[in-house]
């Protein structure tokens, strides 16, 4: 609800009831009972006090005032509840204390599982009396280390994976090497209907080694195989358990780079280099993704917005990241074919062309979930919602603004792709259909 332009000293109760009263006031704007406990949101989204000092508000920026939760600690509340619901509490608890004492006269001592069940009692009051902000989100926080990092998205898995788990993918990828990739599936690899989720992650691994060797980067570049295999397992490292950006998101827009390399015949068009600059773009372009998008992390001030100078943190931290593997595994015929010097002899505006029709192709594969069938693109659409909702409930957890297409109180799955696919998806891939029968780009391109 929207809040008059007033200063809470300017209005006449006020006067008439004093300023420690000015809560009462909005309480009575609201309608809320005595014991209910009330929310005040800037304009921005922020949790503003309700004190006497409040800064005058306009109708073009109302604050805004929420009902958000009844105080159960009142001592009134909890005669009420205990009419309403046919039993005394006091006398409930005076019962358990004796039952209590019963136990431990019998059994000699208090047993483990009463203790284990007091423990329990006291951290769930705890955690009741000291939530942020009255969320249930607040009780996944550890209150024993103060001011928290967002949680993972996965309460039985860390964030990052363990030497275990690449350990176990990396034995796997090791005892498939030695099996044929067949032509059926080699062609199935090359299509965009292509569906990751019939495949584990060591398998994952194989079939990008395997686009890799089929765009001939192993023989162009002489790329030893093992050291391609130690880059890939590197680049699995550094993906994280989260929803969406995770190393299968890595894979989808790998694979449907490679798709499209074959489907425009660019191999034809580009350089041996753009292509692999590319693939290795695809495969590395959301390398240690936490979950929170570039808003977040210059709201809440994180390390990376931070290290960047709230200048696209979470890019240049996936490029950064980028970098470390490959000064890590040091493919050097990798490193040095990128700095071959009959790249300087292309006319500079075809070197431009050529760059923004890589970048360009490098987001349609980014965004191209929802251009594959309904089976494969549908549980990729839960993913993301699921990490988007994660964050707008941690922004609201630390009064951060919200971000309003991440919002699980306003977002629908209709909703969140109508827009998208109306006005950015078909767009984009309507004109990069238009664009390669041109002869025009054909002739730029093959410079």
């Amino acid at each position: 609800m929207g809040i008059e332009p007033v200063t809470a000293a300017s209005r006449p109760e006020a006067s008439i009831c004093g300023l420690s009263a000015v809560p009462d006031l909005f309480r009575a704007a609201a309608e809320a009972g005595p014991h209910d406990i009330l929310k005040l949101y800037s304009p921005e989204g922020n949790i503003i006090n309700i004190c006497p000092g409040l800064e005058p508000n306009s109708a073009a920026s109302c604050y805004r005032l929420e009902v958000v939760a009844a105080d159960c600690h009142s001592e009134p509340l909890g005669k009420l509840l205990a009419g309403a619901l046919g039993f005394d509490l006091s006398s409930m608890e005076k019962r358990l204390q004796g039952l209590e004492k019963k136990v431990l006269f019998a059994a000699g001592q208090t047993p483990a599982v009463v203790l284990e069940m007091k423990k329990r009692v006291d951290w769930f009051r705890e955690k009741l009396e000291s939530v942020e902000h009255l969320s249930w989100l607040g009780f996944y926080k550890d209150l024993s280390e103060g001011r928290q990092q967002p949680s993972p998205f996965y309460h039985k898995r860390s964030l990052h994976k363990t030497r275990e788990e690449v350990e176990r993918v990396r034995e796997k990828v090791l005892q498939m090497s030695s099996l044929e990739v067949s032509e059926e599936l080699r062609r199935y690899l090359k299509t965009p209907t292509f569906d990751n989720w019939q495949w584990e992650d060591a398998e994952i691994m194989v079939l990008l080694q395997v686009m890799f060797t089929d765009l001939d980067f192993i023989s162009s570049f002489n790329i030893e195989p093992e050291a391609l295999q130690h880059f890939l397992f590197e680049v699995y490292r550094r993906y994280n358990n989260i929803p969406f950006h995770n190393f299968k998101h890595c894979f989808c827009v790998t694979q449907m780079m490679y798709g499209l390399i074959w489907l425009t015949d660019l191999r034809n068009k580009l350089e041996d280099i753009d292509l692999l600059i590319m693939m290795t773009s695809a495969v590395c372009h959301d390398l240690d993704h936490t979950g929170y998008n570039n808003a977040y992390q210059i709201n809440a001030q994180t390390e990376l917005a931070l290290r960047y100078n709230d200048i696209s943190p979470l890019e240049n931290h996936h490029c950064a990241v980028a970098f470390q593997i490959l000064q890590r595994v040091r493919p050097r015929p990798l490193l040095t074919s990128t700095q071959l010097n009959r790249h300087q002899t292309v006319p500079h505006f075809i070197s431009e062309i050529k760059s923004q029709l890589m970048m360009i192709l490098i987001k349609v594969s980014d965004i191209s979930n929802e251009a594959r069938p309904m089976e494969v693109a549908e549980p990729w659409l839960d993913c993301l919602l699921q990490e988007f909702f994660n964050q707008s409930d941690v922004e609201k957890l630390e009064g951060l603004p919200v971000s309003p297409f991440m919002d699980r109180d306003k977002v629908t799955k209709p909703s969140s792709q109508i827009g998208f696919i109306r006005f950015v998806l078909l767009p984009l891939f309507m004109e990069l259909a238009n664009l390669f029968p041109s002869k025009r780009w054909a002739v730029c391109l093959e410079v």
